[in-house]
């Protein structure tokens, strides 16, 4: 998958990124090529080989066929939470996080606010619910060119 400067990029739990510039570097004696990538919550800068893109989960933003998916897995009322410990169901979430996937990123998201109407949950679920909600509402918004807060209020309104 190529990028250009100026692309619109997703990076597996930073959310969405500008590629701001393709540098080469010269590491242990071969050069390689680098997407220089400005994260637009952050403004952290990371630099990811243009060869290794898709090993790290670097990915084009969501188009209009994804989001509907997105909006069903939302939809999907028949959620089935696991009654596992509370750090295990927190890894198992952390991997889906990690995993670049806004399906998944979705799936997390609409589990823990359905678990938060059950139960309290710890600190670090809340943090999560906070970090999926962020980077699917930053995606979306991005992709669909809609301002973050209409869309949190579309996603809050397919989760009631």
């Amino acid at each position: 998958m190529e990028f250009i400067i100026g692309d619109k990029a997703v990076y597996p739990s930073q959310g969405v990124a500008e590629v701001v510039g393709i540098e080469q570097k010269e590491i242990s004696g071969k050069m390689q090529r680098f997407y220089v990538l400005r994260v637009l919550e952050s403004d952290n800068r990371i630099m990811v080989p243009t060869d290794k893109s898709g090993q790290v989960g670097l990915r084009r933003l969501v188009g209009e066929e994804e989001i509907d998916e997105v909006r069903q897995i939302l939809r999907d009322k028949e959620v089935h939470v696991d009654r596992q410990t509370w750090n295990r169901r927190y890894r198992g979430f952390m991997e889906k996080i990690r995993s670049g996937s806004l399906f998944e990123v979705a799936e997390v998201f609409r589990d823990l606010y359905r678990l938060k109407g059950l139960k309290p949950l710890s600190f670090g679920e809340r943090r999560m619910l906070d970090t999926a909600r962020g980077l699917i509402v930053r995606e979306l918004s991005v992709a669909q060119r809609e301002d973050e807060h209409k869309i949190e209020q579309e996603l809050n309104q397919l989760l009631q």
